[in-house]
């Protein structure tokens, strides 16, 4: 019976398919959104069942449109690059002669921008555009490390789940590094004008991550007032008025995020601060939400974390590498290194690095710390401006391929003299143990220099 209504309901959405299983593999249920040339259905995958979002995409239309077919591909092989929590997944590709087929993540929730649009405000509390805009910045973090640029970051493009976390979608105006010309620039003028850059709307050669990081301020500021910065329905006069920051943030939002605002709507974008650089270095997102963990219905309240994922596969290890990690051949102690051993621990994994990280991230919501990029590379900081523990300030991760896909990941900690604790192999305060723990599966060896010999 449900089949049969499934069956009705794609017929009469336009589905096509006469009842049949989109080749075989989804049963295509009722409409959720359409677009020009698209159609996006709710579908359910033949072999486990799996909830699904299918984006149907007219050949003909799209063929007879300029400049439309190149926007499909580069959606694909933008979201082919990417695999983030916070992005959209395309799972599969599939075509028949008349249709393309996009099999995509199920984001529930709606938009943001919906959902900004039925809080009574418009807006949200301090606490909950923090959690979003970590997020956001989260995602957009780890697509320009990968050489993509969104090019038109907006509340509608911004998806939600099922537990109110975000899911950055709609890259067919995505940039990869073979857009980029002679110049090492981007050219092409696009985007959603609100939210657009200035030298975009200029049509100025322009840094894509810098243009995304624009639109970044523009979604925070709607975030904490409500509206948006520059509004006007003539583009020229909207460019004057971004270009003299003719802007006014309500008087309840904090001078840290106002300072923040200031330094992503900064029409120059050489000094336009970069979304990569924010976790590590902005106050605003290294405070905790110890006090702020109501998001007003929008999220789950889980505590604040800044997960973010390295920009490049861990370098490998040669036999040289692998022999100067065994103890008989640690040499720390002839320059004052005693507590070697209690502040470094290392561990085998085969997971990858992403997922490590995510893991490390999930941990630190019990051991009071978030991961986040900074000069350093991955460092694990602490959360209120306080420290991991009684004298530590920091935990730096560093990972290297021993051979595919077997990982090695090293955790040394900074620690202020006189908090090491020779008793039981623990730095004071802090539990490596329990580390190991909330780790679980991820950890194949720990600290095993024996196992790396082996393999």
């Amino acid at each position: 019976m449900a089949m049969a209504a499934m069956d009705a309901r794609k017929k009469k959405s336009g589905g096509g398919g006469g009842g049949e299983p989109l080749l075989g593999k989804y049963e295509l249920g009722r409409m959720l959104g359409r677009g020009t040339f698209a159609k996006v259905y709710l579908a359910r995958a033949v072999a486990g069942g799996e909830a699904v979002a299918v984006k149907v995409i007219d050949k003909a239309e799209v063929m007879g449109t300029a400049g439309m077919a190149p926007r499909v591909l580069r959606e694909v092989a933008a979201m082919r690059r990417l695999r983030h929590p916070h992005v959209l997944r395309l799972h599969e590709v599939l075509a028949t002669r008349a249709r393309i087929y996009l099999v995509m993540e199920l984001a529930t929730g709606g938009d943001l921008l919906s959902r900004l649009a039925a809080l009574p405000r418009r807006r949200l509390p301090e606490s909950g555009a923090r959690r979003v805009f970590v997020q956001l910045v989260d995602a957009l973090s780890y697509c320009h490390a990968r050489g993509v640029a969104h090019r038109d970051v907006k509340p509608q493009n911004v998806l939600l789940d099922g537990d109110g976390n975000l899911k950055v979608s709609d890259f067919g105006l995505a940039a990869l590094p073979d857009t980029l010309r002679d110049d090492g620039r981007l050219h092409t003028a696009c985007g959603t004008p609100a939210y657009a850059a200035p030298e975009v709307l200029r049509r100025r050669a322009y840094d894509g991550a810098k243009a995304d990081a624009w639109s970044c301020g523009v979604i925070l500021f709607v975030l904490l007032a409500g509206h948006l910065p520059f509004d006007d329905s003539n583009i020229a006069d909207m460019c004057r008025k971004a270009h003299r920051r003719e802007y006014e943030l309500p008087r309840w939002v904090s001078q840290p995020a106002r300072r923040l605002v200031s330094r992503l709507l900064d029409p120059n974008p050489d000094t336009r601060v970069a979304v990569e650089s924010l976790a590590a270095h902005h106050p605003w997102f290294k405070r905790s939400l110890s006090v702020d963990s109501q998001l007003d219905g929008l999220l789950n309240g889980e505590p604040e974390r800044a997960v973010a994922f390295q920009a490049a596969p861990p370098p490998p290890l040669n036999a040289f590498d692998i022999i100067s990690m065994s103890p008989g051949l640690d040499l720390s102690g002839l320059f004052g290194e005693h507590d070697k051993s209690l502040r470094e621990k290392r561990f085998t994994t085969t997971a990858s690095p992403e997922k490590t990280l995510e893991q490390l991230g999930l941990a630190g919501g019990k051991l009071g710390y978030v991961v986040v990029v900074g000069k350093k590379g991955v460092e694990c900081l602490p959360l209120a401006g306080g420290r991991l523990s009684s004298g530590i300030a920091a935990m730096s991760v560093e990972m290297s391929e021993v051979a595919p896909p077997l990982l090695l990941v090293e955790l040394r900690l900074e620690v202020a003299a006189g908090d090491v604790d020779g008793g039981d192999g623990e730095v004071k305060g802090f539990g490596w143990e329990q580390l190991r723990m909330e780790l679980g599966d991820v950890v194949r060896a720990w600290h095993s220099c024996e196992d790396l010999c082996e393999i």
